[in-house]
């Protein structure tokens, strides 16, 4: 059997640029900034996927919108195995959960969330992976750097159909880290091992760990800043995304960037830090505007992963050429012909990105690169 559960919070933090989704003080703040969760959603859109292959399977998981919700609304059949005490759910709550929907007898548990949902996974299961039940993570959170977690929601539903299909789905035990949020948003990034787990690997399916620029690569990047700031056009606003590069942008600018979030420059000046989602419509609204993205190392994102306040409402508010992109070329290289990848959470969207797109490498350098929407790898 399969199992799911969904952390009714994650992703909370995403639009309103908070670093993350965790503790009731931030889930308030992004609420004041009009953001909503979205693992119901992301749940739900893996649920169908699942449903047209395997309409009559009942699905392990917890009450309400710890999982049943999302279930009944894909027309499966749920089976209550964990109830949580309050409405107000917590992280014990995703553990508890998880240990339960295992017990019942759940040889695949998907997991909606990010990197934090993961880590409760971790310790409700407390058991070498070899012998706890394969877990993959939905994404559904801000912070989704694990190798835990399916490209997509889409690609997670098609790797739990294939779970459910007569030939095996191999597996492999990979590492779940997270990082502090408080300590991301006073821009310290120090990321812990807090176990593995067990997951299902499909190529083009199941995402690649986040891998750090080496420090031998930190010329590169700033050759590749450089590129950027001359491409820049008077009169335009640039939406400066999270990452390293864009953060060397920002110093060859001489301002300051925002850990981890997205800041506007209009004509070599800061005119907004830290915006989220509401403010930088406004942002685009006033004139001519393009995003500044890099490239996530190792995965090959450049939309979805960290930088949720750059929303479908907003890339497509930009018009018809949304996105600069910039990265040292061994990023790419990195990539062995896998291409870059877009999950704003709309797939109509994400498939009007894919093609190719021009990426600034180095000092009047470029390179031509495949764009693809994930639900477009699935079979």
């Amino acid at each position: 059997m399969i199992g799911l559960v969904v952390n009714p919070v994650a992703g909370v933090g995403g639009p309103a640029g908070l670093a993350g989704s965790d503790g009731a003080a931030v889930q308030a703040q992004a609420a004041e900034h009009g953001s909503a969760p979205r693992a119901h959603e992301r749940a739900g859109q893996t649920l169908a996927v699942l449903a047209r292959s395997h309409p009559r399977v009942r699905i392990l998981t917890a009450a309400g919108s710890m999982g049943a919700a999302a279930v009944a609304d894909a027309g499966l059949e749920p089976v209550v195995v964990f109830t949580p005490s309050s409405t107000a759910t917590t992280p014990d709550d995703t553990a508890a959960a998880v240990a339960a929907v295992a017990a019942a007898g759940a040889s695949l548990v998907l997991v909606a969330g990010g990197d934090g949902t993961l880590r409760d996974a971790v310790r409700g299961l407390g058991a070498a992976p070899g012998s706890a039940p394969a877990v993959l993570g939905i994404p559904a959170g801000v912070k989704m750097y694990s190798p835990v977690f399916a490209v997509t929601p889409i690609a997670a539903g098609a790797l739990a159909a294939d779970w459910l299909g007569s030939e095996p789905v191999p597996t492999a035990v990979r590492e779940v880290l997270d990082v502090d949020e408080a300590a991301l948003r006073r821009a310290r990034v120090e990321p812990v091992l807090y176990g593995s787990l067990r997951v299902p690997q499909r190529l083009g399916r199941t995402q690649a760990r986040k891998a750090p620029t080496p420090v031998s690569e930190q010329d590169a990047v700033a050759a590749a800043a450089r590129s950027a700031v001359r491409a820049m056009r008077q009169g335009v606003r640039y939406l400066l995304g999270p990452g390293g590069t864009t953060a060397q942008i920002a110093a060859e600018l001489g301002i300051a960037k925002t850990p981890l979030g997205v800041d506007v420059v209009l004509d070599g000046r800061l005119v907004a830090a830290g915006a989220d989602e509401g403010r930088l419509l406004a942002e685009v609204a006033a004139g001519p505007a393009q995003v500044v993205v890099t490239v996530i190392g190792g995965q090959g994102f450049l939309l979805g992963r960290g930088n949720q306040q750059l929303s479908p409402r907003v890339i497509r508010a930009l018009g018809a050429d949304p996105l600069l992109v910039v990265a040292p070329e061994q990023k790419l290289v990195d990539l062995g012909g896998r291409p870059l990848l877009v999950d704003t959470g709309d797939p109509d969207l994400d498939a009007s990105l894919a093609g190719h797109i021009r990426v600034l490498t180095g000092a009047a350098a470029s390179a031509f690169y495949a764009v693809a929407a994930p639900e477009a790898l699935v079979p």
